[in-house]
C-alpha cells in the first residue's frame, strides 16, 4: 500500500498550533517531607507514587535517575507488508510506543483529493505544453491519488488518522544517545523517518504513558489498508501454558515453552552438524518429557544415550552378536491384527529384504514374494487370524524355502541371505523375540554391529516399536531415531521412516529425526517428505556446504542464514507451526550434570 501520496502532499496534518520557544532547560522538583506531611496525616497515594523530581530539557526528560527521549513518525514508506514494524515491535531494547487512531469523514478527504487531483493534473499539463519532461513523482502521486478516491467513492476504505510516538528509556545521557541512534538506524532500514520532539519532550513522555493521552498530536492520514499493516499482530513468542521448556528466545528473552502434541502431529526433525549440541537437545527433551509422564524410546546408533539410561533408570537393550536381545522380523501383530496383517507383514519385509540383500530385480522381487508367502504357510500362518498366534517363522526359514526352489535366481537371493543365517551376522535377526518394552525410557543400542548392518537393525527395531504402538495401550510416546541418514540414504528403509512419520498421530507417537548429515538426508524425497511432516523442526549451527540448501528449503532469510553460520553450541532456529524464532538451549546445573 502506498503512502508517498500522504507525505508528499500533506494528506497528513499536524494539530494547527505553534509551538512557543521555551527558555533554557526548565526543571520542577517535587521534594516532600514525609515525617513531616505523615505527622499532619496529608500524605495521599499521589504524593507515594510520584517521582521525587523531574528535569525537562530540549531533547530529553529525566524523571528521578532515568533519561528518557521521545521520537515521533513524519514519513513512511511508499510500500508496506503485514507486520512491517517487526523490527521496531522486537527491537533489543524496552521501548514505548503509542499508536493513536481517528476516524475522519471520508468525505473531507475526497474534497481535498479532488482539489489535490486537479493541482497535479494542471502541473502535468503545464509541463507538457512548456515541451518539459513530465516529473515522474508528479505521475505516480497521481496514479495513487486516482486508485484511492476510486477505492473510496466505493467504499471500499476508509480513512484515519495515524500518531506513531516511541519513547527511549536510557540509564544515562550517553547510552540514551547511542539509542537513538540505533532506533533511528533500525527506523530508516524501514524507510521511516522520525523526528525528535525537541522542546516537547514532556508531551511525548505524556503520550507514550499507558492513558490514551496524547499530547504531540502529529498525525498522518491512512486508509483502512494501510492501517491494518502497522498493527503488530504476530510476535516471536512461543510461551504456551503447557508443555515442556526447550530453551529461552534469543529474540526478546522470552522462554520457549512448548507441548509437541498441540501441533498437527507431535513429529520433529533436528539438523545440525557435529558439535552442534543436537545430542544434548535430545537427552534434555526427553529427561523433561518423561517428568510429563510421556514415554520416551530412543533408537540409538553410537550409544550416547547409555549413561542417561543408566542415570534415568531406564533400559537399556544393546544389539550385537553376543547380546541376549532378540527380535524376530517375522513376527505378527497376534493380539489386535489389522485386516491385512499378513500381506502387509509380507509387503513390510519386502522391503527389509531389500536392505538386507541389496537391489533386486522384478522377477527376483516376484520369487521372493512367493518365498514368503511359502515360508509363512509352513508354519501354519495364513490369512486367518487365529493362526497368527502360531510361533512365527525365522529368518533361517526363508533362507530354506529359497534353497529349495533350486532356480538360479533363487539361489542368488539364498546366497546373499546366507550370511545372516550362517554367516558373520548370524544368530542377530534370527532368534525368536524375547524382549518387551515395559520401562518408560527404554534405548536400542546398535553401536556394536558393523556399519553395513546397522540400517538393518534400525528397520527391525522402528518395525518392532510400530507393532507394539499398535497393539499396546494409544499413549503419548516419543520415538527418537538419531542419526536417521542410515535409513534414509536406503530409498526402502527411508520410505518405511518416511510411512512411519505420516501414520504415528494415529497412535499419539511422535517421531524424532535426528542428523547431522544434512545435505544428503535433503537431498532425498524421503528426507524431504519428513521434514514437511514434521511440525517442529529444530535446525541447530550449520555448516556452510549445507547452509544453502537449508534457506532454499526453509525459505530463510538473509539474516537467519548467517545467524545458523555463525551461531554457537545449542543455539539456533526453532520452528512450531508457522512461528520461528532464534532459540538458545537452556539446561539447569542438575540436569546439565545428569547429560554429561
Amino acid at each position: 500500500m502506498s503512502f508517498e501520496f500522504f507525505n508528499m502532499f500533506g494528506l497528513g496534518k499536524k494539530k494547527q498550533q505553534e509551538k512557543t520557544q521555551k527558555s533554557a532547560p526548565a526543571a520542577s522538583s517535587k521534594a516532600h517531607n514525609v515525617a513531616e506531611m505523615l505527622a499532619k496525616g496529608s500524605l495521599s497515594i499521589k504524593d507515594m507514587l510520584a517521582p521525587s523530581f523531574i528535569e525537562v530539557d530540549f531533547n530529553n526528560i529525566k524523571v528521578d535517575q532515568k533519561f528518557y527521549r521521545t521520537l515521533f513518525v513524519v514519513g513512511y514508506p511508499r510500500y508496506v507488508s503485514p507486520n512491517w514494524l517487526y523490527s521496531l515491535i522486537t527491537f533489543d531494547h524496552p521501548l514505548y510506543i503509542s499508536m493513536f487512531i481517528y476516524p475522519t469523514q471520508s468525505r473531507e478527504v475526497l474534497d481535498e483529493l479532488k482539489r489535490k487531483i486537479a493541482e497535479m493534473e494542471a502541473t502535468i499539463e503545464g509541463d507538457i505544453k512548456a515541451g518539459k519532461a513530465v516529473d515522474p513523482t508528479v505521475q505516480v502521486q497521481l496514479d495513487d491519488a486516482l486508485a484511492l478516491q476510486a477505492e473510496l467513492a466505493k467504499g471500499a476504505e476508509r480513512f484515519f488518522q495515524f500518531g506513531l510516538y516511541i519513547t527511549i528509556p536510557a540509564e544515562t545521557l550517553e547510552e540514551l544517545d547511542n539509542l537513538t541512534k540505533e532506533i533511528d538506524s533500525t527506523l530508516s532500514s524501514l524507510l521511516i523517518i522520525a523526528k525528535q520532539a525537541t522542546l516537547e519532550q514532556e508531551e511525548g513522555f505524556k503520550s507514550t504513558l499507558p492513558l490514551f493521552y496524547d499530547r504531540l498530536a502529529i498525525w498522518r492520514n491512512m486508509d483502512t489498508t494501510s492501517l491494518a499493516t502497522t498493527f503488530p499482530f504476530s510476535t516471536a513468542s512461543l510461551t504456551k501454558n503447557e508443555g515442556i521448556m526447550y530453551g529461552m528466545n534469543q529474540h526478546d528473552g522470552s522462554l520457549i515453552i512448548f507441548d509437541r502434541f498441540t501441533l498437527e502431529n507431535a513429529n520433529s526433525v533436528i539438523l545440525g552438524k557435529s558439535g552442534g549440541g543436537k545430542s544434548f537437545l535430545v537427552k534434555l527433551e526427553a529427561y523433561r518429557l518423561l517428568m510429563m509422564g510421556i514415554d520416551v524410546v530412543i533408537l540409538d546408533p553410537e550409544n550416547e544415550y547409555k549413561k542417561l539410561t543408566e542415570g534415568m533408570n531406564g533400559e537399556f537393550v544393546e544389539f550385537s552378536a553376543k547380546s541376549d536381545f532378540k527380535l524376530n522380523p517375522f513376527e505378527l501383530n497376534a493380539e489386535n491384527p489389522d485386516v491385512d496383517e499378513l500381506s502387509n507383514k509380507i509387503l513390510d519385509l519386502h522391503s527389509l529384504m531389500r536392505v538386507m540383500m541389496g537391489d533386486v530385480t522384478p522377477s527376483q522381487d516376484a520369487l521372493l514374494d512367493r518365498a514368503l508367502v511359502l515360508t509363512y504357510r509352513e508354519k501354519g500362518v495364513t490369512q486367518d487370524k487365529t493362526s497368527f498366534k502360531k510361533e512365527p517363522p525365522l529368518l533361517e526359514d526363508l533362507y530354506k524355502v529359497l534353497v529349495g526352489m533350486e532356480t538360479p535366481e533363487s539361489r542368488e537371493l539364498s546366497d546373499r541371505l546366507e550370511k545372516y543365517v550362517q554367516g558373520s551376522a548370524a544368530g542377530i535377526f534370527n532368534s525368536q523375540s524375547n524382549f518387551d518394552i515395559k520401562n518408560p525410557f527404554t534405548v536400542f543400542g546398535i553401536r556394536d554391529l558393523e556399519e553395513n548392518l546397522r540400517p538393518v537393525a534400525m528397520y527391525i527395531v522402528l518395525d518392532y516399536i510400530w507393532n507394539m504402538v499398535r497393539r499396546g495401550e494409544h499413549k503419548k510416546r516419543i520415538l527418537v531415531v538419531d542419526e536417521a541418514w542410515y535409513l534414509i540414504k536406503n530409498k526402502d528403509s527411508g520410505a518405511y521412516l518416511y510411512n512411519f512419520a505420516k501414520r504415528a498421530r494415529k497412535y499419539k507417537l511422535g517421531l524424532t529425526t535426528i542428523t547431522q548429515d544434512v545435505e544428503d538426508f535433503l537431498s532425498t524425497d524421503e528426507g524431504r517428505a519428513i521434514i514437511t511432516n514434521s511440525s517442529l523442526q529444530v535446525i541447530l549451527k550449520q555448516s556452510t556446504a549445507a547452509v544453502d540448501k537449508i534457506t532454499q528449503t526453509f525459505y530463510l532469510t538473509g539474516g537467519e542464514k548467517h545467524f545458523l553460520l555463525s551461531a554457537g553450541v545449542g543455539e539456533g532456529l526453532f520452528f512450531a507451526g508457522q512461528s520461528h524464532v532464534g532459540f538458545r538451549v537452556v539446561a539447569s546445573e542438575d540436569e546439565r550434570n545428569l547429560i554429561e
